[in-house]
């Protein structure tokens, strides 16, 4: 459902969520928006992302003040069976949205660079993709369950004089770092003026 359809379905089904726990998906859309339409729910603002489709999702969630632990602790337990979660400020919303929200968007971006760069040097599309999908799935694996953060695991791989060091000289000469951190600063106020929008929508 997208942020400018919330207000009308919920208008539409108010009266059938009076009293009950509701658990929002919407991006953009804050409790308190939610609660100036169904004052009478309790809501939970959830951002997961596209890889709840394999169980494999990040999903940030914010409570509203009226939601209960034990309600929080039935919201957690929907959330783990679709990958990890954890519950944060909803001022940091926006921020999650740029980051794990958008994820499945630009990490198949960078991957589509990648297996494109390396069908230019001559290897099949088919093993470049699932190189490039797997050692990304490994290395998220690395950085969540093994005991090495990302410092010592970019230490071991660029050894000096090496092939990856050679790799990460490239990037750092052409600013990689710094588009990545343009991007999640357009996602941020992307975000943030969707839900202002909505918000001042609201108020008219």
């Amino acid at each position: 459902m997208k942020p400018k359809d919330v207000e009308k379905v919920l208008r539409e089904i108010r009266d059938e969520i009076k009293g009950k726990l509701v658990i929002s998906m919407a991006a953009a859309v804050s409790l308190g928006f939610l609660k100036k339409i169904a004052p009478e729910a309790r809501f939970v603002r959830v951002m997961p992302n596209l890889a709840i489709l394999v169980r494999e999702s990040f999903s940030a969630y914010s409570a509203d003040t009226d939601v209960s632990s034990r309600e929080k602790t039935e919201v957690e337990k929907i959330l783990k069976a679709l990958g990890r979660y954890a519950e944060i400020d909803e001022r940091m919303m926006d921020v999650i949205t740029a980051l794990s929200g958008c994820a499945p968007g630009y990490l198949s971006f960078i991957i589509k660079a990648i297996v494109e760069a390396c069908i230019k040097e001559g290897l099949p599309e088919d093993v470049a993709l699932i190189a490039a999908a797997q050692s990304m799935i490994g290395t998220g694996r690395l950085i969540l369950e093994g005991e090495l953060s990302i410092s010592e695991i970019i230490r071991r791989v660029a050894t000096p004089g090496g092939v990856t060091e050679e790799e990460l000289k490239g990037m750092e000469k052409d600013e990689v770092a710094r588009g990545i951190e343009s991007a999640i600063k357009a996602g941020v106020t992307k975000s943030k003026r969707i839900s202002e929008e909505l918000n001042r929508s609201l108020g008219s």
